[in-house]
């Protein structure tokens, strides 16, 4: 099986970040990143690739066509983890770059366009609240002076960040050329879903990418001794908040709002067992097929916040950082991904994307698309993070053949 070197490396990568759970923790800008990153380097340089590190820190690795066509078809995705997190998501899709071109020239098959590997920076949640952060900025999204003051939890400027893997704002604006010659991008990733699994089917061409807002949320009431306030006249943002949740709960739960709903990071504060909690910090996350379906949520949601505020004598304030809006991804390169499937006689279906991935920004600058590898158990995120070699390589082949397909389809 030639899939088995993308096995070999996936095994390789995971190494780096790897902890005594079995996981991988390996966010970016972290020393498990940097000590990655110079193995991903060192790989795209034996296999003879020219390199470039954008502003974001994005690596790029070129392998040059026959000149006919102008241009590159770029594969790729991240390398970067969550918290103990697997080694299939986002590095999947770096190395099966590595693996098209190794076929590619082991074959001596010469594309009319050049073919790029990518890996983007921060993919994943970050401690600068940026996530899908390389490919937004290679796509124009965040621009420098929106950066040049950005901090994490530990006051780290990003701006230094950027400088240790080799990026910098001051790069930035050289990204604007680069974006000229991107023709087509293609992304593989696990499905993090069990929709694959339940219809017993090993990819899925992705039609489109759910929309994501995000928003900082501050319930304030008042602190004060938790045995001699009585409880008519506690203002007490921890309950406040408790409702607030279970709103957002209550409302995604019926399928046809088409959203879901979560409630990830928690802050309250002072948090002590003898204190009525005067402040609950909060990130509420909403994610839909549709802008409208999200818009509806909010509304909703504003109407109940309040009520909530009313009632229970506290206040509520909202900062929205993220507000992406759901993508269509490129129907010329859905069409060649499916026919490769039906040549090579791979089952396959149409999926949306309930997470958002680079290949949701790069459809802003090009030709974006994105291929599914089923995951075993739904499993995403965690150490049992899984996909079967058998599986993999039915996605290798369709990537594969896409690519030869795209090069003389392409202008």
């Amino acid at each position: 099986m030639t899939g088995s070197r993308v096995l070999s490396n996936i095994e390789k990568y995971a190494k780096y970040g790897a902890n005594d759970n079995g996981g991988v923790t390996r966010p970016s800008f972290s020393e498990a990143d940097l000590e990655i990153r110079k193995l991903f380097i060192q790989d795209l340089k034996e296999l003879g690739l020219s390199i470039v590190i954008d502003g974001a820190g994005n690596i790029w690795g070129n392998l040059k066509g026959s000149g006919l066509k102008r241009g590159s078809i770029v594969i790729g995705s991240h390398l970067d983890s969550v918290p103990n997190g697997g080694k299939y998501d986002g590095p999947l899709g770096v190395l099966m770059a590595i693996e098209i071109i190794q076929t590619l020239k082991e074959n001596h098959i010469l594309l009319d366009h050049d073919i790029e590997i990518v890996s983007f920076t921060a993919e994943e949640s970050n401690d600068f609240n940026l996530p899908t952060f390389g490919s937004r900025s290679f796509a124009g999204k965040l621009t420098v002076d929106r950066l040049q003051h950005v901090q994490d939890s530990r006051g780290f400027l990003l701006s230094d960040a950027l400088k240790k893997v080799g990026g910098g704002l001051e790069k930035y604006s050289f990204m604007t050329e680069l974006r000229q010659d991107k023709k087509a991008f293609l992304e593989l990733h696990i499905e993090q879903g069990k929709r694959l699994e339940s219809h017993h089917l090993p990819v899925a061409i992705v039609d489109h990418i759910v929309g994501t807002y995000r928003s900082h949320i501050k319930v304030t009431g008042e602190a004060n001794h938790c045995g001699t306030t009585m409880m008519d006249l506690r203002k007490d943002a921890l309950t406040a908040a408790s409702e607030m949740i279970l709103a957002v709960e209550r409302y995604c739960q019926n399928p046809n709002h088409g959203v879901v709903g979560t409630v990830g990071r928690l802050n309250v504060i002072p948090n002590a067992a003898n204190i009525i909690p005067g402040q609950v910090d909060f990130v509420l996350e909403l994610r839909g097929e549709t802008e409208e379906n999200i818009q509806n949520a909010l509304s909703f949601l504003q109407e109940k916040w309040n009520d909530i505020a009313y009632r229970r004598k506290i206040d509520i304030q909202q900062a929205p950082f993220l507000n992406q809006k759901p993508v269509n991804l490129d129907t010329d390169i859905r069409k060649t991904l499916q026919d490769a499937a039906e040549q090579l006689k791979i089952p396959y279906m149409n999926l949306s994307s309930m997470a958002v991935h680079d290949a949701a920004h790069m459809a802003t600058i090009t030709k974006s698309a994105m291929l599914f590898v089923r995951s075993i158990d739904g499993k995403s995120h965690c150490p049992e993070e899984y996909s079967t070699p058998e599986d993999i390589e039915a996605a290798r082949k369709i990537i594969l053949e896409a690519v030869i397909k795209l090069d003389s389809l392409l202008e």
